[in-house]
């Protein structure tokens, strides 16, 4: 028997089901997502970067700031003054003074070049004469003419087999503040180099120095300093940068966004700059959104997979209700209806024989009345099963009435009906409906057509009607075949 109708598309409201399910966990996991990455970039720009900045700076003073002011001490520093004015004699007096402050104060080099002779004093000795000709002695007629009290600059330590070497270069004035000479200590470039790498791995950020023209001068990294003006995003904002010297700043480098945090540091006139990758800072947001994603798809999956077996499960129950009679488990009427629409829209595109069987069970009220209605139903039951399995895959039988049954047999002719009818007949009355009581016998009695194209199925179905009646009339337990009258 075929399948009667569908109520409903299960597979259209599972996709709709699924595409719900799905955009809400999506949208659901979207907006946390982004929650989430905007309360990081605020942490960020808030609180991260200042706190960083303000923790490096700290740090600074101790390992950066902190050589200034020892410089600062030794350009003030009575004894070295007065040894100047004495007139340089003791050699070996500021060679153990420049010793006993590199030792002190764990710098990599300590010296004095003196104005009036020109000699380069270190914690060796004499190191050597200054002259204005000689490119690398630069350095101190540079200080010798600025106007500020000291500068921080990097240059090869002659002293120390030229390893590159950050120098403090502290002017120093005698007593009626006539110009002296230069003093200062130095910290080796890998030494700050190691601390800015400690600072990075601590903090998790880019920490590098640059100048006022924006040359990064001390860096985390191995190798040449990068080049700030080769990275568009923050090229663009360089002058801003270094005009403004406080500030929050946010550039994209290489498809990532960065948020900049720059603070200007008057002891060492550079400028601090802190940066944060805000992509790798989302990292653990991103891959927590993958994995939230991947969890929605898998519950949108399983309870996708569950509505299709419960709808599944309950839309057989609910079209066996809507579609079938409950006591015999044929079809019903509405059924019908929505079948044979569909059967003669096939048959107007593929046009073949169809015929109608009306069947009634003769002498039902007496079974009723003599052996009650539950052995009526029982016997309702027994006929109705014994029809359905007689059929064949594609003809269907109805429940048409109380005791009355319609057959529907697509590809059959008239006489072909006819036929089937008068096995069916046969067979009811030969069985035994009534498994606890062999006495209860019944019969059928059939009126069959043949459907002819253009008309209504109510207009074939009615001739096998008349047919049924005229057997009726007869004696009951026949089979009756009623053409219609063109086919006459």
């Amino acid at each position: 028997m075929p399948r009667p109708f569908r109520i409903i598309d299960r597979r259209n409201l599972i996709l709709l089901l699924g595409l719900l399910l799905s955009a809400g966990f999506f949208a659901t996991t979207l907006f946390g997502y982004f929650v989430s990455k905007e309360a990081i970039r605020s942490a960020i720009i808030g609180q991260d970067l200042p706190l960083t900045s303000s923790n490096i700076y700290s740090e600074i003073q101790k390992d950066l700031v902190r050589p200034v002011l020892i410089s600062s001490t030794m350009a003030h520093d009575t004894f070295l003054r007065d040894w100047v004015l004495r007139g340089e004699n003791e050699v070996d007096e500021m060679a153990r003074y420049l010793a006993e402050v590199r030792v002190r104060h764990k710098a990599f080099a300590s010296f004095f070049v003196s104005e009036k002779s020109g000699i380069y004093y270190t914690a060796d000795g004499v190191l050597k004469h200054v002259a204005e000709n000689e490119p690398r002695d630069d350095w101190y007629y540079r200080v010798r003419a600025m106007r500020d009290d000291y500068e921080i600059n990097v240059d090869p330590d002659l002293a120390n087999r030229d390893a590159l070497t950050i120098f403090i270069n502290y002017r120093v004035f005698d007593f009626a503040d006539n110009y002296i000479g230069a003093t200062g200590i130095g910290l080796t470039v890998d030494s700050v180099r190691r601390l800015i790498r400690d600072y990075q791995t601590r903090f998790k950020r880019t920490i590098y120095f640059t100048d006022g023209s924006g040359r990064v001068v001390i860096h985390g990294g191995d190798g040449a300093a990068p080049e700030l003006r080769n990275r568009p995003g923050l090229a663009a904002q360089l002058e801003r940068i270094l005009k403004e010297r406080t500030g929050f700043y946010q550039f994209v480098d290489n498809g990532d966004n960065h948020i900049l945090n720059v603070n200007y540091l008057p002891e060492l006139k550079w400028y601090l700059f802190v940066e944060q990758n805000e992509d790798v800072a989302l990292a653990g947001v991103r891959r927590t959104l993958y994995i939230n994603l991947a969890i929605s798809l898998a519950v949108t999956l399983v309870v996708t997979f569950l509505c299709y077996l419960t709808l599944g499960h309950y839309q057989s129950r609910i079209e066996a209700m809507a579609s079938t009679d409950k006591l015999t488990g044929l079809l019903n009427r509405h059924a019908f209806g929505i079948l044979i629409d569909k059967l003669l829209a096939a048959n107007r595109r593929n046009p073949q024989p169809l015929t109608f069987l009306l069947a009634d069970i003769d002498h039902f009220k007496e079974i009723n009345d003599r052996h009650g209605h539950r052995t009526g139903d029982e016997v309702l039951a027994a006929v109705a099963g014994l029809l359905r399995s007689t059929l064949r895959q594609a003809d269907f039988a109805v429940r048409w009435g109380g005791e009355e049954f319609l057959l529907v047999l697509p590809g059959c002719s008239g006489e072909e009906g006819r036929l089937i009818a008068e096995k069916l007949r046969q067979a009811i009355e030969q069985s035994q409906p009534v498994a606890t009581d062999p006495a209860i016998r019944t019969t059928l009695s059939f009126g069959v057509s043949e459907y002819v194209a253009g008309e209504t199925p109510e207009q074939a179905i009615g001739r096998a009607d008349e047919a049924l009646y005229a057997i009726k009339q007869t004696g009951r337990n026949g089979v009756a075949l009623k053409l219609a009258e063109s086919a006459n």
